[in-house]
């Protein structure tokens, strides 16, 4: 393949790239979203491979990596469940950003890298491979420990060190110190140490900026993360003067950069102080004696009791949480809309931008489950309308439904927007148990007179209710 012929393709699976980010931006063109990504991809990899860059000696490899790293993704693709995706995502974040260390590793030691060049073209190299390595490293260990929080591996709850803003901005400093040694070095032997160094710093603060982050802001960090990978790539780019590894990097990196700060704002989270591991923000100080705890009795019901309130209700509002994800119930929970909506019921859904634990976890599960799209909305349309609701639905949500993050200023949640079920005539929670949340928050939902708690497997429980509504 031709130099042009490839520079072609390059913005071809440029456009098609862009397009599939407008796509994913609505549910209703998300599958054509993908498909443009897929097909953009697949030119650039062929572009890449055949193009002028590539040597007929490395084909062998590049056909080994390419049938292992497809085996794999299709594995992955046919057995990973929905309830995984958050942590795998977190994973494959982490294997950008040890890809830009590696290339930053292998361009530095590499002499044909730089052959060519001379005084300030060396200069901007040895700052990509400096750049590109740090911000690889940061992606590598943050994602890891994404990995292990988001699979339960790890405790939700934020690791707060002693003095911890001061470590950070400690290790910033060592960073610049090493970058500045780094670019004085005059051989690779020189330059080693101060990338090796600067390496571990950023692999450890990787690991603080994620483990100082709370379980209930974790979908803001699988965000953040989608965001460092895509700058981790146009690193890449930059050292292997790829222009479609640049802004294919690039475009990663600004709109996961943008979707963290609108699902920072949703949760009344400052985007610095999560995107820096709590740096400049403090946690909630519980007041004398520890924050209020709930008090009261709650009142369990059945099956047919819950199913009884759904059909006197005229209008329904049904919440799904992770709950829902892990009992693989939304087929059932679409069965239950098409049932009471043939029963005469307004039905329509409320989706906090955090339920779950990704980015628009839930909007994927009901698409899946063929929920028509114009009876889901999202928080900020919902809530206004729950006085007027018969009977809000939250199934195995915690979080996202908590009045203490509004009546409590003690708690973690505070501040943080939430879905106000309580304002229904009647509320319905199902859960397992009376366990907290994610956020390790006891929920006075559960203790309000007007509340009703639903225990058992969500898909058992919901099928049951499915069972009575149709008898």
């Amino acid at each position: 393949m031709s130099a042009s012929l490839a520079t072609v393709s390059y913005i071809a699976a440029t456009i098609l790239f862009i397009l599939s980010l407008g796509g994913l931006s609505n549910p209703e063109t998300s599958r054509r979203g993908n498909l443009y990504g897929m097909i953009g991809m697949a030119i650039a990899v062929l572009a890449t491979v055949f193009g002028p860059r590539v040597t007929t000696g490395g084909l062998g490899w590049i056909a080994i990596a390419l049938v292992v790293g497809g085996t794999i993704g299709l594995y992955l693709a046919r057995t990973v469940k929905m309830t995984q995706m958050p942590e795998l995502v977190a994973f494959m974040h982490s294997l950008v950003g040890l890809v830009a260390m590696l290339v930053g590793y292998a361009s530095f030691v590499d002499p044909t890298a730089t052959a060519g060049m001379a005084g300030a073209e060396v200069t901007i190299h040895h700052v990509e491979v400096y750049v590109g390595v740090l911000i690889g490293a940061v992606t590598l260990s943050g994602s890891v420990i994404a990995f292990g929080k988001l699979s339960g591996r790890i405790g939700g709850k934020p690791l707060l060190l002693p003095a911890r803003h001061w470590l950070n901005l400690a290790g910033l400093l060592v960073v610049i110190w090493f970058g500045y040694e780094f670019m004085r070095a005059t051989t690779i032997a020189q330059g080693m140490m101060p990338l090796v160094v600067m390496s571990v710093i950023a692999l450890l603060f990787g690991i603080h900026m994620v483990m100082a982050i709370g379980g209930a802001d974790m979908p803001v960090v699988v965000s953040m993360l989608n965001s460092y990978s895509g700058w981790a790539a146009a690193a890449t780019g930059f050292m292997l003067s790829n222009d479609l590894l640049i802004v294919t990097g690039a475009l990663v990196g600004s709109s996961g950069a943008i979707l963290s700060y609108i699902m920072c704002r949703a949760m009344n989270r400052n985007f610095i102080s999560v995107i820096a591991g709590g740096f400049g923000g403090e946690s909630a100080t519980p007041a004398a004696g520890g924050a209020a705890q709930p008090a009261g009795e709650v009142v369990p019901v059945n099956a047919q009791e819950a199913a009884e309130l759904l059909r006197e209700a005229k209008s329904v509002v049904i919440v799904p949480g992770y709950g829902m994800a892990v009992a693989q119930a939304q087929h059932t929970v679409f069965e239950i809309t098409k049932r009471l909506r043939e029963l005469g019921k307004t039905v329509r859904f409320g989706i906090h931008p955090v339920a779950g634990r990704m980015p628009g976890h839930m909007n994927v599960l009901l698409a899946e489950a063929k929920v028509p799209y114009d009876i889901v909305l999202e928080m900020d349309e919902i809530n206004e309308d729950f006085p007027d609701t018969d009977v809000s639905m939250v199934i195995g949500a915690n979080d996202i439904v908590n009045p203490s993050a509004q009546e409590d200023p003690t708690s973690p949640i505070a501040g943080m927007p939430v879905l106000e079920v309580w304002k229904a005539h009647t509320s319905i929670v199902m859960k397992r148990s009376m366990a907290s949340g994610y956020a390790g928050v006891d929920n006075p939902l559960f203790y309000k007179d007007n509340n009703r708690m639903l225990f058992g497997d969500a898909k058992k429980m919901l099928d049951e209710v499915l069972a009575a509504l149709k008898d």
